[in-house]
């Protein structure tokens, strides 16, 4: 039993806490479209929407739409692909005659769209984590294993975390980030756009944003998973006799 629980249960266990925290990570930065006010402001947004909008092959006059503008229009970006898709066809920005254009292409829509895609596989997978993860603390609850102790758990959470980080650093951000689109969208659909060529990226400053993101998003995590450590192990200390510790 005891490499039952270390080789497989305890793994499972928290893999599956790790993707449920995830998912509850991503579901509430959502519900705040991922702060873009504040990604705004620290990436000088402003100033690359003035600078490329002007430029831009498909789209007219973006360049005087106001901040708030975008932050509807980024909002509503998020709330679409939320929504599995639904309204992106349907975001629109104002020109400077008054009458309301669309924000993006057929190739910005498809992109997106596929985006909503994953994230609804994600949600499927998270909420099945979930399941899984009540399951593990019924067992632990239960059958009363010998349980690993917090102070390991975060350690060994934080060192996964930081070895992660480490190695996307060395490999370098925007090469990962480009190989895990070139092996997570369909092929022959377009997800790399210039600035020039989609108000989309513009609106984002992409990749930028998506750092910003990242690091919003995992420190949310980082709170979660030491906030359900420290509450899990209160709650089965209470609840176990004889609690032991490795």
């Amino acid at each position: 039993m005891k490499y039952f629980y270390t080789l497989i249960f305890w793994p499972l266990f928290f893999f599956c806490q790790l993707i449920t925290l995830a998912l509850i990570s991503w579901h509430l930065a959502a519900q705040i479209h991922f702060a873009y006010p504040l990604g705004y402001k620290l990436l000088n947004l402003d100033t690359h929407i003035a600078e490329y909008a002007p430029l831009n092959h498909y789209k007219n006059d973006f360049e005087f739409t106001a901040q708030e503008d975008h932050w509807r229009l980024f909002g509503e970006i998020c709330d679409s692909i939320q929504n599995h898709g639904k309204g992106l066809a349907d975001i629109q920005y104002p020109l400077s005659n008054g009458n309301l254009t669309s924000l993006m292409h057929q190739d910005e829509i498809i992109h997106l769209q596929d985006v909503a895609n994953l994230i609804d596989t994600f949600y499927v997978i998270g909420s099945i984590s979930f399941i899984i993860w009540l399951a593990g603390l019924a067992f632990i609850y239960f059958r009363k294993p010998k349980i690993p102790s917090m102070k390991k758990v975060i350690i060994g959470f934080l060192s996964f975390i930081g070895l992660t980080a480490l190695i996307i650093l060395s490999i370098g951000s925007k090469e990962v980030f480009y190989w895990l689109h070139v092996q997570i969208f369909p092929e022959g659909h377009q997800w790399f756009f210039y600035y020039q060529d989609s108000l989309m990226t513009t609106l984002m400053k992409a990749p930028d944003i998506f750092a910003f993101i990242t690091v919003f998003l995992v420190s949310e995590l980082i709170l979660f998973w030491c906030a359900c450590i420290y509450v899990m192990n209160r709650w089965l200390t209470k609840g176990i006799k004889n609690y032991k510790t490795t």
